[in-house]
């Protein structure tokens, strides 16, 4: 399972490297940065256990990808803390839908890794970064592209939407709508960076691509029952594969 780490000892200037170690698609970049001064290092010796603090944050404060030290609620860590938020949330749907033998888990475990090209997106402002810094963690249309195929693939297996529905129909699905929700206040938080020219325009456009389930489907009780999009449409698949959970509310 990929893993997006966040704060502690890697910090926002290790981002980068931390996903290359622990989610396949980073394999392609090298390690980046360290959380003032103190960051991983490679040794042909036994590595040194690291202690998991490093007090740099006890005022407030955090470094960017760039260096540039923010206080802890501005508005890039609200939205970076955000997509942190959803990625957790989706490895936590990720549980119920493996323990239900659900395919689609491979396509969740993509997307949080997606989501940590977000995060280390938000996480290098604009008005900060060097052309090096840019370079590193642009945000390319390629993720986009690939949700709206996955939208189109789903989208031509649900009915036309009829009605709005209550989130629920079981553990799996109920956990995808929460996934939804919090994707939802993500792109609230990023719409205002995108504005101020901190952070690309794909960025928004993927949360907003991602929130395609915005548009919610029901079928009679069951059936299909779930969301139109990436992650919420896992939420249809699993109605669809578990016929005896409890329908969802329509509304």
């Amino acid at each position: 399972m990929a893993v997006w780490v966040f704060g502690g000892r890697l910090g926002l200037r290790g981002r980068v490297g931390a996903c290359r170690l622990l989610c396949p698609r980073f394999q392609s970049r090298g390690s980046q940065g360290e959380e003032d001064g103190d960051g991983l290092q490679s040794s042909s010796k036994a590595p040194k256990i690291p202690k998991i603090y490093t007090k740099t944050g006890d005022k407030g404060f955090s470094s960017t990808f760039t260096g540039e030290r923010r206080p802890k609620d501005d508005q890039l860590f609200e939205a970076v803390g955000t997509t942190d938020e959803l990625s957790s949330a989706i490895g936590f749907a990720m549980e119920f839908v493996t323990e239900n033998g659900h395919t689609f888990a491979e396509e969740l475990q993509k997307i949080q890794c997606m989501l940590q090209d977000v995060g280390s997106a938000l996480a290098t402002p604009r008005s900060s970064a060097r052309e090096a810094h840019l370079k590193l963690t642009a945000f390319e249309e390629g993720p986009i592209l690939e949700l709206e195929q996955w939208i189109d693939k789903y989208s031509s297996q649900l009915p036309p939407l009829r009605a709005f529905i209550l989130p629920s129909g079981g553990k799996s699905s109920s956990a995808l709508h929460f996934c939804r929700t919090v994707c939802r206040r993500a792109e609230r938080r990023v719409v205002p960076l995108v504005q101020m020219g901190e952070t690309d325009a794909n960025v928004a456009k993927f949360l907003n691509r991602y929130l395609s389930g915005g548009r919610r489907v029901s079928e009679p009780p069951g059936t299909v029952v779930g969301c139109i999009g990436a992650v919420s449409l896992s939420a249809a698949r699993a109605k669809a594969t578990r016929p005896s959970l409890a329908p969802t509310q329509v509304c």
